[in-house]
């Protein structure tokens, strides 16, 4: 739906726009993600790159001019200009289908799908989607698609909605302490200047919430990996996952799963201590 303050069809002139970013899957980055992880051991040269940690490459690099007030670059690059304050990443459905090997040198090619608006309960929305693919050596070994919300400020007294209760049927659970440090870490392996996730004065003063947010893609890393610490052996074909509600830094949350007994579905999210969705997620393995 249009709004006087998103013109929709100007913002769908981006549909179509592609970039292509270059990088070689660095051994290092590997490690830190693994210490940020808490892995006991690291990833070595020639294996394979565990699944979603190709979201600490291909970093999108901007000057420091070019940088916009919510630490994110100016709009109107490859991303369309849309003009409502709040943007998250909500979301997103990934094939993998050859490995990554850590080490070797990689391209990914991203493009606009689609980019649409509507009108929600707390205002304006707006959804851009981008599918990404990673190839190494000609052969495609990721893709995704990248979904991205921008929503208005809430208005003052606005009543938030009813948070959706997490399943109480978890086999496997791990339960996360998020602090500055570690949202910190990431942002730093993904180059992500999104203030966010680290600066509290600005997140609590001018976006409204009530502490640092707890990357969605981090939350989506760690549901795999309570895959992969429970089933080792696993191989990944497919993975979705939808954001539900934000995770702050000021308490802790679990992040659970639930194996279908097919042995080739998991069902996986992240619940807040007081029980509520966060995140949930679909894997599906190899045969």
């Amino acid at each position: 739906m249009d709004s006087p303050s998103l013109d929709l069809a100007f913002l769908q002139q981006w549909t179509g726009k592609t970039e292509q970013h270059h990088d070689t899957i660095s051994t290092n980055m590997a490690a830190a993600l693994a210490a940020v992880l808490d892995r006991a051991v690291a990833p070595q040269p020639g294996d394979a790159l565990p699944p979603l940690w190709h979201w600490i490459y291909f970093w999108s690099i901007h000057a420091q001019s070019e940088v916009g007030p919510d630490g994110h670059a100016k709009r109107g690059g490859f991303l369309p200009p849309v003009p409502l304050p709040r943007r998250m990443w909500a979301g997103g459905r990934l094939t993998f289908d050859a490995p990554l090997p850590i080490g070797a040198p990689a391209t990914r090619t991203s493009r606009i799908k689609s980019v649409t608006a509507k009108q929600g309960r707390s205002g304006n929305l707006a959804f851009v989607t981008v599918q990404h693919q990673i190839a190494h050596g000609g052969t495609i070994a990721v893709t995704e698609e990248h979904d991205i919300v921008y929503r208005d400020m809430p208005a003052k007294g606005a009543q938030a909605p009813a948070p959706k209760m997490a399943p109480p049927d978890a086999v496997w659970s791990r339960t996360v302490t998020p602090d500055p440090v570690l949202l910190f870490r990431y942002s730093a392996l993904t180059f992500n200047g999104h203030r966010i996730h680290y600066d509290r004065s600005y997140v609590t003063e001018v976006e409204g919430y009530p502490g640092l947010i707890v990357h969605g893609p981090l939350i989506a890393t760690l549901l795999v990996d309570l895959l992969y610490r429970n089933r080792p052996d696993a191989q990944l074909a497919a993975f979705e996952f939808r954001a539900v509600g934000p995770i702050f830094d000021i308490e802790p949350f679990e992040v659970c799963g639930q194996p279908d007994a097919d042995g080739r579905t998991v069902h996986l999210w992240a619940k807040n201590s007081r029980g509520e969705l966060a995140m949930q997620a679909t894997a599906t393995l190899k045969k």
